[in-house]
């Protein structure tokens, strides 16, 4: 799912209405679990190369969910055609997993767009209202434990990553010791040096310091863009011991090979992302695609990116829910990227980091 802005060195995952040339493509070679989160995701990925022949609406769209079903879901999920509307292009409305996404083609079929953007009506007039918040998805799961374990993989500078971030905060400040919660790493920095850097701050931070990683994330989560001065001044904000930090940071470097990987591009993941091997393991185990992705008593879970979604889903993996899982918070999302700001819409599970 590669970010339509984000995912190289600094572009954000944003859906954008960028054209993509529709001619035929690799399959991306992770597996296809990890990223049929939503159709957007798969098309952002995967229509970059699409040969479209037909120009008839129906044709067009048939085309498209063809390729979708043949190389990419090859069996393990249908895509289907709901419906195709043509007026100034095609608008084809595609179902995968019972998500329906419209997507927009031009009538010759050359072009495609992911979204389409209806300038005349984006921004409401005094006589319309604004559309209504999105309901963040509702994640239960299925494995119970007495004291459950939830792992976060992210990217620093992922703006997706830094969301469900400062969604979960507040949530694990609220359980405290009553869960195990671990922030963990994809295993390839989309955003160059300067994440995998932060990253192995992070890291020694919560192998070493653990006490002040919390604090530390609030600082740096509210930073304007999470560059390298910014993260230093957290640093003495919250007390980190800067010379034990400058040890570890220099053992996991060596030991994960972040310089080594930085410098020899010939490694680097699609030839664009070096990779960053921290959690390796873990992500090996858990199959993780891109950032974030939420694993709650070794099960991948998909939830809405608030507080209040994100501790329904940790309290529904308990044997018996603490009182704690009845904490009320603020309504409203944690926005993408850097800055406490909200928004009532919750962009859930529907955008990401990721090839």
């Amino acid at each position: 799912m590669e970010e339509n802005t984000n995912n190289n060195f600094g572009e954000e995952n944003k859906v954008e209405s960028t054209p993509m040339p529709v001619k035929k493509s690799k399959t991306n070679n992770w597996k296809i679990s990890t990223f049929v989160l939503g159709l957007l995701l798969i098309l952002s990925l995967a229509f970059g190369n699409l040969s479209l022949i037909s120009i008839s609406g129906n044709a067009v769209a048939n085309d498209a969910v063809d390729f979708i079903n043949t190389e990419l879901l090859q069996g393990q999920a249908e895509a289907t055609l709901e419906d195709t509307q043509s007026e100034k292009g095609i608008v084809a409305t595609i179902s995968i997993m019972g998500q329906e996404t419209p997507v927009f083609i031009t009538n010759d079929g050359e072009t495609m767009y992911l979204q389409a953007i209806p300038l005349k009506e984006a921004l409401p007039t005094d006589n319309q209202q604004e559309a209504p918040a999105q309901e963040a998805p509702v994640a239960t799961v299925s494995v119970k434990s007495d004291k459950p374990t939830v792992e976060l993989f992210i990217m620093s500078h992922c703006p997706y990553g830094t969301q469900v971030e400062k969604g979960i905060l507040p949530v694990t400040k609220t359980l405290g010791d009553k869960i195990d919660f671990d922030l963990k790493f994809v295993y390839y920095a989309m955003h160059g040096e300067k994440e995998a850097y932060e990253q192995l701050n992070q890291y020694c931070i919560q192998k070493e310091q653990e006490d002040k990683l919390s604090e530390y994330l609030y600082c740096f989560l509210g930073s304007t863009s999470g560059s390298e001065a910014e993260g230093a001044a957290c640093l003495d904000e919250v007390g980190v011991d800067k010379d034990m930090l400058a040890t570890c940071f220099a053992s996991a470097n060596t030991e994960f090979d972040v310089d080594v990987n930085l410098a020899d591009t010939a490694s680097w993941l699609s030839g664009r992302y070096p990779l960053f091997d921290v959690d390796k393991v873990d992500n090996e185990k858990y199959a993780v695609g891109g950032s974030p992705t939420l694993v709650i008593n070794g099960e991948s879970v998909n939830s809405g990116r608030d507080s209040a979604s994100l501790l329904k889903a940790i309290c529904s993996s308990f044997n018996v829910a603490p009182e704690e899982c009845n904490t009320v918070f603020e309504e409203g999302s944690p926005s993408p990227g850097f800055g406490w700001e909200t928004s009532a819409q919750n962009n859930a599970a529907a955008a990401g980091c990721g090839v």
